[in-house]
């Protein structure tokens, strides 16, 4: 006797009536069209009913100008090879654009110089990190074993014994911060966040997340923390502990708090060490410091809670990510066993880029503490040409001592802005010296500013007919502004 196979039903599973057959195919139907709004901008009005009304932007280009539309593809398109060619044609000019962008890139803290040709190899796997680096989770394709050698090395960088600290990769120096501040939060519940007005944004981010009562400290104009505030701003709240952010290089700037002082301020105004934490936000400069002489040292050995670095800018990961560290002691107050992990969680995200700790690990490994070393050298010689070419040519600008990033006066002309990349605040823009920002390069931008600069304040006196250059005096100081009145 012939049985036929029958699909198995489910007449009530998860709430559905009637049959169900596990294996049958939904006919495809055609995507709905894209209802285009007037103008050709995407987006609902403000009032969130779906009308045409244009999209505000309030900073920089509508992206959705000039996005690259998703397509279905033709039915005979596994005959002819069409959709690849023409995303192979999408990619080709893409590649070119990224080329020419680069060419011109000085104002964002990212290095660009790198060769990771031989990790091509590793494109093909799923590396997923999830959980805790130190715990192996029961998913096997991971990079735990290079995650933690990176740890290790950050680890003595910034001396901390290997059974005394308890770290991760994270996806970006925001994550840092945001771990960071947690940390601070969770030992100390009802503390206060004190962070200088210039910190970067993520810090202020991090007191909305965790709700935390956030007070702003004032800055020197070098964009330093100013500890006479912040002694004022402590005893206003002597009741409550302290925790601190504090600027390893300010995001504009290229400031450097003074650890040691903010320290000395803390316990000299009724702060003792376990009534403070402090979270040193190094993104930039916190791979760099160690490699300058005269610089204050960031360690463990001080009364500090955590470090973060970021990866992708001084390192020169292609992919966004960075380094934090903290007391191994502080850890088990954020930590939670999670079954389905097999591993413990106590990092901010849960699924983490497993490429990126090989990617690190690969830099390290051929750079080492003396490569390190030499890029820094570079950079600083290039960034006090860069501001010693800029005041001979009449150009308002600084360069904190310990610092990299030059500051100066904001271009007139935002193309020329848009062009180079310049990040602006104000009435100043810096450009941001890395190992891939050579000399040849910093001639092209500054013979290209000069001539620009001409044009922008051709007859310019003070008569009002042409805009003259700003003054930032008040930016960068008085010594540093070559402005009509300051000379």
């Amino acid at each position: 006797m012939e049985v036929q196979a029958v699909a198995p039903t489910a007449p009530h599973l998860n709430g559905l009536k009637g049959d169900f057959d596990p294996i049958a195919i939904v006919r495809a139907e055609p995507l709905p069209p894209v209802v285009a709004a007037e103008n050709g901008v995407h987006g609902n009005d403000d009032k969130g009913n779906g009308g045409a009304k244009q999209k505000e932007i309030v900073l920089g280009r509508n992206v959705h100008t000039a996005c690259l539309e998703v397509t279905e593809p033709d039915a005979n398109d596994h005959f002819t090879g069409d959709k690849d060619a023409y995303m192979a044609g999408v990619l080709a000019r893409y590649r070119n654009n990224l080329l020419e962008r680069t060419k011109h890139h000085l104002g964002y803290p990212y290095n660009l110089d790198f060769d990771y040709g031989a990790l091509s190899q590793l494109q093909h796997f799923s590396i997923n990190n999830l959980g805790d680096p130190f715990i192996e989770s029961n998913y096997g394709v991971h990079s735990r074993q290079f995650e933690v050698g990176v740890l290790d090395w950050f680890a003595r960088l910034w001396e901390i014994e290997r059974d005394e600290y308890w770290g991760y990769i994270t996806n970006c120096g925001t994550e840092g911060n945001l771990h960071g501040i947690l940390m601070g939060r969770e030992v100390f519940p009802d503390g206060i966040l004190y962070a200088s007005r210039e910190s970067h944004y993520s810090v202020f981010k991090a007191a909305r997340m965790y709700r935390m009562e956030c007070v702003k400290v004032d800055c020197l104009t070098s964009g330093e923390i100013d500890c006479s505030d912040l002694k004022k701003q402590l005893l206003a709240n002597k009741d409550k502990p302290a925790i601190l952010n504090v600027n390893i290089g300010t995001t504009v700037k290229g400031a450097v708090d003074d650890l040691d002082l903010v320290i000395k301020t803390l316990e000299e105004n009724g702060f003792p060490q376990d009534r403070f934490y402090i979270h040193c936000d190094g993104a930039l400069f916190g791979l760099m410091m160690p490699f300058v002489k005269r610089a204050p040292k960031v360690s463990f050995k001080k009364p500090i809670g955590s470090v973060s670095v970021s990866g992708h800018k001084f390192v020169g990961c292609p992919m966004p990510c960075g380094v934090q560290l903290t007391r191994m002691s502080h850890i088990k107050v954020l930590s939670n066993n999670v079954e389905y992990l097999a591993s413990r969680d106590a990092t901010i995200m849960g699924s983490r880029n497993g490429h990126a700790p090989i990617f690190l690990w690969y830099t390290l490994n051929k750079k080492g503490y003396k490569g390190f070393q030499k890029e820094v050298q570079k950079c600083l010689r290039n960034a006090h040409y860069l501001k010693d070419k800029l005041r001979d040519a009449g150009i308002s600008a600084m360069l904190n001592e310990l610092s990299s990033t030059v500051v100066f006066e904001r271009p007139h002309d935002e193309f020329f802005v848009r062009r180079w990349q310049l990040a602006c605040q104000g009435n100043i823009a810096h450009v941001v010296v890395m190992p891939n920002v050579t000399i040849e390069k910093l001639d092209g931008f500054l013979e290209e500013l000069a001539e620009k600069r001409k044009l922008w304040y051709k007859g310019s006196g003070g008569d009002g007919v042409a805009p003259s250059p700003p003054c930032v005096a008040v930016d960068i100081g008085s010594e540093n502004c070559d402005c009509g009145l300051h000379k």
